[in-house]
């Protein structure tokens, strides 16, 4: 998933997305907060060799974490869910510890800009 169109693709085939999926970032942020097509008691979403993720912009990566965040703290919200419970939404980015603290580096600069 080195660029957008990758991410989009690769979103919308793991994650099943209906046909009116808008392959852009504001529908996979609605795709990702809604799901009603794939019902679970919990989602997990694996991104192997994770510094390669949207390598091509820092720009977009980051949209990407934002939205990935965004999508954690939606399922987490227990307003409006059955038993008044969240529903576990993780993200897991398989990298090695250097790539790891480069990542990190690079997403805390991001946010004190």
């Amino acid at each position: 998933m080195t660029d957008a169109g990758h991410a989009f693709y690769e979103f919308s085939d793991a994650l099943l997305f209906p046909g009116y999926f808008g392959w852009n970032w504001n529908a996979l942020s609605d795709c990702l907060c809604d799901l009603t097509w794939l019902p679970a008691d919990g989602y997990l979403i694996v991104v192997e060799d994770a510094p390669w993720l949207l390598s091509s912009s820092a720009e977009e990566q980051h949209t990407l974490f934002q939205i990935l965040s965004r999508a954690v703290h939606h399922w987490a919200n227990p307003l409006g869910r059955p038993a008044g419970k969240g529903v576990p939404f993780k993200v897991l980015l398989l990298c090695d510890r250097d790539d790891e603290a480069a990542l990190l580096r690079q997403e805390i600069a991001r946010a004190v800009r």
